[in-house]
Parts: structure tokens; C-alpha cells; sequence
């Protein structure tokens, strides 16, 4: 009997460790970035490269990822959407966020058959698991946004790379400011018939 529970709690404790590798665990969501307390959604923006334009897309799949272009040792490029920035620890959209994201809806209804791929991404503190949660969030805080202004929601996916993937490496506030943020992919334009 004792080896039947020995196993059982063993099995649990793998299922459990799995989870909290994969960051499925729902208490990291409760946890904060660090012992810093968080600031207030109004923040300095970073200049982002990217500018919206109704420029038709590219046809095919998916290209100008971040993870893509960390595989190839690149720096993701600028598509024709516009990145969002986020506050130290939150995932409430700020107006300027809001600003870039109306013209984001706007390049999205002039391109009807465009759809993305918006990228959650998080500054170096925090555990790894806490942090793909908050990317998971800042990403979703953007999709329901862009349905609230007529985007369809199966025309945007979402993914959270946490603090995986991070645009600039130096260890201060201007740094995790460029780190905290919504990247959006175009990831395949079929042409209107």
C-alpha cells in the first residue's frame, strides 16, 4: 500500500513540475515580477519602427517573427503594424496603446484577408513561468481589443514568448521598457476576389 502511494504522489509531483514548466500553473498569475511594486499603465513609450500603411501584404506564410528571426539570428523586422508597450507588471492597455492599436484595426480592415499573430513579451524579471502568463495576457488584452473595434477574432492568433525573446539585452529601466510589449506578425494575406 505504502509503494501504491509512493507512485501516485510521484506521478503527481511530475504532472505538477510539467505544468509549471509549460507555465500552465494559474498561481504564477497571482505572483509579481519582482519586489519592485508595479507602476501605473501611463508610461514613456519607446519609438517603435513600425508604422501602419495600406500597403498590401506579402503572400504565404508567416515571416518576421521573432522567434523565426532569433533562429536565424536576426533582428525580428518591422511589418506595417505598429508594436504596443506595456507598464512594469501590468497588461492593461494604456491610451497610447490604444491610439496604436485603432490604426492596427484600421490596416486590418483594409486588408481584409490579413491575419496576425500578436507576440506577448515581457521584460528579464520575474520567473520564466510568471512571465510567459503576463506575455499570454498582454497578448490577449490586445486580440479582445481589436474585436471590440470589428476585427474578427479567427483572423488573430496569440502567443506569449515571456521574457524569451527580448529586443534589447542591458539590464535597466529603458532597456525592460523596450522588452515590455505586444509585437504583431501578418501572417498570411490571401487575395480578395
Amino acid at each position: 500500500m505504502t509503494r501504491i502511494l509512493y507512485f501516485i504522489r510521484f506521478n503527481w509531483a511530475l504532472l505538477f513540475a510539467a505544468l509549471m514548466v509549460a507555465g500552465c500553473a494559474s498561481s504564477a498569475a497571482d505572483k509579481p515580477d519582482s519586489g519592485v511594486s508595479p507602476s501605473s499603465s501611463a508610461t514613456a513609450q519607446p519609438t517603435s519602427k513600425s508604422k501602419a500603411s495600406s500597403s498590401p501584404v506579402s503572400q504565404g506564410p508567416a515571416s518576421g517573427s521573432s522567434l523565426e528571426a532569433h533562429r536565424e539570428g536576426k533582428t525580428a523586422e518591422s511589418g506595417p503594424l505598429k508594436e504596443i508597450y506595456f507598464a512594469f507588471d501590468r497588461y492593461d492597455l494604456s491610451e497610447q496603446a490604444r491610439a496604436a492599436l485603432r490604426e492596427n484595426a484600421a490596416w486590418l480592415k483594409t486588408n481584409p484577408s490579413a491575419r496576425i499573430e500578436i507576440e506577448g513579451h515581457c521584460d528579464e524579471r520575474g520567473t520564466t513561468e510568471y512571465n510567459l502568463a503576463l506575455g499570454a495576457k498582454r497578448a490577449a488584452a490586445a486580440r479582445d481589443y481589436l474585436v471590440s473595434l470589428g476585427i474578427t477574432e479567427g483572423r488573430l492568433a496569440s502567443k506569449s514568448f515571456g521574457e524569451e525573446l527580448p529586443v534589447c539585452k542591458e539590464s535597466s529601466e529603458d532597456c525592460y521598457q523596450k522588452n515590455r510589449r505586444d509585437r504583431f506578425v501578418v501572417l498570411r494575406a490571401e487575395p480578395s476576389s
